[in-house]
């Protein structure tokens, strides 16, 4: 009987330190290959090279709004799998709106140098703005001295870099497609019976920093979504200060921008009219 039990608990130890070791893998699933750019969609852009403050090299996408006139400008973080090649349709609907807008790839994705963690992803976004805020975009963009032209798009994984960057700096608005409240609580989710809470070392704590944003705040999340449930959104709408709204979409965790296009397409621009 104690060698039936010292080999269930050697295997539950074993288990969380498969968890731990495997954590990074299971979190960011980057692609080096670009399938198309700008161009394919019949849009314009810049190819950027940017450098984070630890000296990693990015790269981006500058598309500026139709006739060079947008005032507002979207620097999107994309979520966990893919790269930048793989948003274009998105970035369509949002050129439509007649915004500039800035793509960028996390460290370790598409052409960027290096290997992805959270605090890379940080200083990744960082970078993207301080290219924005210094006079190097061609968008709009004031100082910080006051509100920044610069509303923050995050999706899935991005929302983490997103509410981060939103904390740290004064931006026009914060755009969140499909968030979570922390890796912690979606790994808990996925493994219930492991102490995942205290063995995450990446943690994206949404939820604990929402509240400290003090940009509007649009939340965009599918009543379907088969990866981040609901709750994760009403959740922080709820710790959320105004002014702020939660449009709820069908469709998946993927999809759902073009399966709820009209509804997604009339609060994105009503938020970035404002």
């Amino acid at each position: 009987m104690m060698n039936y039990l010292l080999l269930a608990v050697g295997g539950y130890v074993a288990l969380c330190f498969w968890v731990v070791w495997r954590e990074r893998q299971m979190i960011f699933y980057p692609s080096r290959s670009l399938t198309a750019t700008p161009a394919a969609v019949g849009l314009g852009y810049r190819d950027l090279e940017l450098v984070a403050s630890d000296g990693v090299r990015l790269h981006g996408w500058f598309v500026p709004a139709r006739g060079g006139e947008g005032a507002v400008t979207v620097l999107f973080l994309h979520g966990n799998a893919g790269n930048i090649s793989h948003r274009l349709e998105k970035l369509v609907l949002l050129h439509e709106l007649g915004v500039n807008v800035l793509l960028l790839d996390y460290r370790g994705y598409g052409r960027s140098e290096g290997e992805p963690s959270e605090v890379g992803t940080y200083r990744d976004g960082e970078a993207a703005l301080a290219w924005l805020f210094t006079g190097q975009g061609e968008g709009r963009v004031r100082s910080e001295s006051a509100v920044a032209d610069v509303v923050l798009y995050g999706e899935s994984l991005g929302t983490g870099v997103a509410v981060e960057l939103a904390v740290r700096h004064r931006l026009r608005g914060l755009i969140l497609e499909a968030p979570f409240t922390s890796i912690a609580d979606v790994g808990q989710q996925l493994f219930p019976y492991l102490p995942v809470r205290w063995l995450a070392r990446t943690r994206y704590e949404n939820l604990a920093k929402i509240g400290r944003v003090g940009a509007p705040l649009l939340i965009l999340h599918s009543r379907e979504d088969e990866i981040f449930r609901l709750a994760h959104a009403e959740r922080l709408f709820a710790a959320a200060a105004e002014p702020k709204r939660l449009v709820v979409l069908a469709g998946g965790h993927n999809d759902a921008f073009m399966v709820s296009a009209d509804v997604y397409r009339a609060a994105v621009r009503e938020f970035l009219g404002r």
